[in-house]
């Protein structure tokens, strides 16, 4: 038997056999040409066809995980209709008289260095995208097919890697779980994997040798188990039923209070990052959505989303939760969400930089839009907004008067407003510090526990070799959390966690007894910290 260790994406365990993922490998030969018109139009048809693929890949990713995921397909149209990537593949026909295999497999390959290379994290990410769709529209002219037969069984699939378009077109009645060589915990196949709900491993050292036999994926512990003995497959088999049994068993927990057993409530929201994510909201039986990230409007566009576009958004949000509380965060964008058309300087330290509300403050064009919007969808529901990376009442104050012209605009124009809680993120130590003076100011306080470590710590979590010193549960993080709680009652108003800490099940007897008003998760840990707040004594 062989152990890996690789990191984990989704929790769960998988038992069955390995099934090696190959990519079909295209030879690209370089050949002289005598007509570069009819291979440019070779290459021509060849695009189209990929474009035609990727279009049908979104319909049904738009399905299977919703559009903020199946946006991916979306940003491979538009690279593969990109102009500098055509002419580049035209030159190379029409300059050195060569088939469109090898003019597009070059410009794939300089496209995807260029990108690479560059400071943009956001950019450095486009190479993988522009590996994929030169890979497809190789395959097309080589008379390839795409591979994604998986057999008759279901199976865990082995790869090097995965592109967001073959994660998509595996056949999921067959995916017991994936495993790669390559990938991080942030990559769009990573994501896909999460909202498929795969139990999936990154950064595991593979062998094709695998090909065939039984395997086991453990995504607590981030392990795979290759060929276990009957002792290590019976005991798996024993942890999955349980698990399953578990799973079934929250289910019974839906529609039941967040209620512990000495009478202690707290509210339990959901997270949420378009509203496709609504389906999940109420499969999970949220008590409302604690944060709905808006800026999948800004990250989805290639233009700055008009007031109709976000007002139809935040509208069929607010409808759909039907008087239920939905706390909707301005736009945050900036460090490592980065949008082209913002036009961001490149910054040497972009999560101390010009991001979030900074960007609003300074931009008053962009954040009157959207709070516009966010006041007229307020007439349909029970919405709340919260601003995020404040560090400063001069701030808030701001914020207030630019709120109180925009609802006065709005009143003027006719347009109904509804009552509007207005609350403020804790993300850094410096709101932390001052929550006593910022709590005079605002209607409740949501902790983002992700940015609150990393600044409280000075670690950037975005940095895998700092992961060991990284510590969520760190006593300066606590303590601040307490510090806030505390302030935000002292002045009558309610004090909740949003950040990832919040699912943290190992802490949440800690936050009942710090007194937090409300913690706001991943749909699908709804259930598991409602187990663990009704058990608390």
């Amino acid at each position: 038997m062989e152990v890996k260790v690789g990191k984990k994406i989704f929790n769960g365990i998988a038992i069955g056999k390995i099934k090696f993922y190959a990519k079909a490998e295209n030879k690209v030969v370089r050949t002289k040409i005598s007509d570069t018109d009819a291979e440019y139009a070779r290459y021509e048809a060849a695009r189209d066809k990929a474009i035609e693929q990727l279009n049908m890949l979104y319909e049904k990713a738009l399905i299977e995980v919703g559009e903020a995921n199946a946006e991916i397909f979306n940003v491979h149209v538009m690279l593969l209709e990109d102009d500098d990537y055509n002419e580049s593949v035209q030159n190379i026909i029409t300059t050195q008289w060569v088939n469109a295999e090898y003019a597009t497999a070059a410009t794939g390959d300089n496209f995807a260095e260029m990108f690479a290379n560059m400071d943009d994290e956001y950019f450095r990410a486009r190479s993988a995208d522009i590996k994929d769709i030169t890979e497809r529209v190789v395959t097309i002219l080589c008379g390839g097919t795409e591979n994604n037969d998986m057999g008759d069984e279901p199976v865990i699939i082995v790869a090097e890697d995965l592109a967001p378009s073959e994660t998509v077109q595996l056949d999921k009645s067959k995916l017991l779980a994936f495993v790669t060589r390559l990938g991080s915990a942030n990559s769009h196949t990573a994501i896909l994997a999460r909202t498929m709900g795969i139990p999936a491993l990154v950064g595991v050292e593979i062998d094709e040798e695998w090909n065939g036999k039984a395997g086991i994926v453990d995504g607590y512990e981030g392990k795979f188990l290759v060929d276990p003995d009957m002792d290590t497959l019976e005991g798996y088999f024993k942890k999955k039923a349980h698990d399953d049994e578990q799973k079934k068993l929250l289910q019974e927990l839906k529609g039941k209070e967040n209620i512990t057993k000495n009478g202690q409530k707290i509210n339990l929201y959901a997270n949420i990052g378009s509203p496709n994510d609504l389906i999940s909201v109420m499969e999970n039986d949220a008590g409302g959505i604690g944060l709905f990230r808006s800026e999948f409007l800004y990250l989805e566009s290639t233009t700055y989303p008009t007031e109709e576009e976000q007002f139809e958004a935040y509208k069929k949000v607010v409808e759909t939760m039907g008087g239920k509380k939905v706390i909707i965060r301005t736009l945050d964008i900036g460090a490592d969400k980065q949008i082209e058309y913002f036009e961001l300087d490149k910054e040497d330290n972009p999560a101390l930089g010009y991001r979030a509300i900074r960007i609003c403050l300074t931009r008053p064009d962009i954040f009157r839009t959207q709070l516009r919007a966010l006041f007229r969808a307020s007439a349909y529901g029970n919405l709340a907004i919260m601003y995020p990376m404040i560090i400063s009442v001069k701030e808030v104050r701001q914020i207030k008067e630019i709120s109180k012209s925009v609802r006065e605009e709005l009143k003027a124009e006719g347009i109904e407003v509804g009552n509007v809680e207005e609350g403020i993120m804790i993300e850094t130590p410096a709101a932390a510090v001052m929550s006593d003076e910022l709590a005079k100011e605002v209607d409740f306080f949501s902790i983002g526990t992700n940015d609150l470590t990393q600044y409280t710590l000075a670690i950037d979590r975005q940095n895998a070799k700092l992961d060991s010193f990284y510590d969520a549960h760190h006593p300066a993080v606590l303590r601040l959390i307490q510090m806030v709680t505390e302030n935000a009652h002292k002045a009558g108003i309610w004090s909740g966690i949003c950040g990832e800490l919040g699912a943290d099940t190992e802490l949440t007897e800690t936050f009942l007894k710090m007194g937090l008003d409300e913690l706001s998760v991943s749909p699908g840990c709804i259930l598991p910290v409602r187990k663990v707040v009704r058990e608390v004594e």
